[in-house]
């Protein structure tokens, strides 16, 4: 595997890149040596954050964790990895009806399956009132939804407000 580190807020030491290269190296009986892996730290308040994103064909690994500690944010990350490995590795085995062992780089090659096409099974209707972000906020909190589309008073632009993981506010607005 093939590292890149980034810090946000974080110093990276080549004490922690070989740390991190160590305990995520678990992971390299399940993939080829091109496979590569980007290892995000950072720090939130207290919390020290770790963030791993591993791209390989057809689908990306990404897990995060936070911690006080670095490196049991590390640990942690490491599982959710092995986790979410194993769960696409036995669907895959599923897929191709095959008793033997599978890896990622060998059965990735081979011809995949006709999938049926995802369908849209329902279509929802409702008017957009214009309001401010607050206001949609408002509305989002009272029927208890993680996003809400309404049509920004200022800007005449249809956004979306979505609440974050960490309990905070995004918007999504549309660039023309």
């Amino acid at each position: 595997m093939k590292f890149t580190h980034v810090g946000k807020n974080y110093k990276v030491g080549d004490n922690l890149k070989e740390i991190a290269e160590k305990k995520l190296g678990k992971l390299d009986k399940y993939f080829a040596e091109d496979i590569e892996a980007r290892v995000t730290y950072s720090q939130e308040g207290q919390l020290a954050k770790a963030e791993v994103t591993i791209l390989i064909p057809g689908t990306v690994l990404r897990a995060e964790h936070s911690t006080e500690e670095i490196k049991n944010s590390l640990d942690r990350v490491v599982d959710s990895l092995e986790s979410q490995i194993r769960k696409h590795k036995t669907k895959l085995q599923k897929r191709y009806n095959t008793g033997k062992t599978i890896r990622f780089e060998n059965i990735l090659d081979e011809e995949q399956p006709e999938e049926e096409p995802k369908k849209i099974v329902k279509v929802k209707k409702f008017g957009l009132k214009p309001m401010n972000s607050e206001e949609a906020i408002l509305q989002m909190e009272l029927i208890s939804h993680d996003f809400f589309v309404f049509l920004d008073s200022e800007t005449d632009l249809v956004k979306v407000v979505y609440k974050r993981r960490d309990g905070n506010y995004g918007i999504l607005e549309p660039d023309f």
